[in-house]
């Protein structure tokens, strides 16, 4: 069932080549770790394959997951020489964020398609309504909560991001601008929480796809791809420097608007897979 004519195989490679490409620059410009943008890469790619249905979307965030961490951890040194990471906010939500990846890899196991796909929607759209608003006065308070409010949302952002297969970027952005925080401080921070989340994420997809081994495409672990990983995840590294030193030379709302219509792509293409 899995099995791919060697003719379909290049044009494979050449697609996750360049989907590694934009992987990278939206993790670099955006924070967003690249998972948004290689979910519905890799649901389109796993369809070719023939990976079942009932898998698919658990295969994409799994293996998603694992190819966020170089590029993550590239995105973040990048902003972190920049010095616009809110390092104590990170120290904040890493505990509640590792945790609750944890727990949204164990959900995974038993959680059908259908509810990473509904996650994947309300967050993106949520999200792109408020960068394509272009309203700064969309405020909860001029400053960020304290320590149980910080964990609070660390807890939604490590949970939702597990599900979803990203790395806490479109979630983490949305959460510091409603709490007044510049764009390019929310997007450097954004990348940090990328290696909080995509490390513990891809070890719990792999536990919790070991034992469908059999159903799953040749070179899997568990509910993660390597050959995904393999070529994607070096492509996305070398490219997320590139992003992210567009992401500082970008003006502020010009940023916003091209995140909104990225986002509002992203959640098409899922209402579209709920729908046909």
């Amino acid at each position: 069932m899995f099995g791919i004519p060697l003719a379909e195989l290049f044009p494979l490679i050449l697609a996750l080549l360049a989907a590694g490409v934009l992987t990278g620059l939206l993790a670099g410009m955006f924070g967003v770790g690249g998972g948004a943008v290689i979910v519905p890469v890799l649901y389109q790619i796993f369809g070719m394959l023939g990976v079942p249905e009932e898998m698919r979307m658990h295969l994409c965030v799994g293996t998603s997951l694992a190819i966020i961490i170089p590029t993550s951890i590239q995105s973040f040194r990048t902003h972190y020489g920049k010095g616009k990471v809110l390092m104590d906010v990170l120290r904040l939500w890493a505990v509640p964020v590792v945790l609750s990846v944890i727990a949204g890899g164990a959900i995974a196991a038993f959680a059908p398609a259908l509810v990473l796909k509904l996650v994947f929607v309300i967050v993106m759209s949520a999200n792109a309504i408020k960068q394509l608003s272009g309203r700064d006065d969309w405020r909860i308070s001029d400053d960020l909560p304290g320590p149980a409010g910080m964990r609070a949302y660390g807890v939604l952002i490590g949970l939702a991001s597990s599900l979803m297969g990203i790395g806490g970027g479109a979630i983490s952005n949305m959460i510091l601008s409603f709490h007044n925080k510049p764009i390019h401080n929310a997007v450097a921070t954004s990348s940090g929480l990328g290696i909080l989340i995509s490390v513990p994420g891809a070890i719990a997809y792999i536990i919790a796809g070991w034992g469908k081994m059999a159903l799953l495409p040749p070179l899997s672990l568990g509910y993660v791809s390597v050959l995904g990983f393999l070529l994607v995840a070096p492509t996305s590294t070398l490219i997320a420097p590139i992003g992210a030193r567009i992401a500082h030379a970008t003006p502020k709302r010009r940023l916003e608007i091209a995140f909104g219509i990225f986002l509002v792509l992203v959640s098409a293409r899922f209402i579209w897979s709920l729908v046909a």
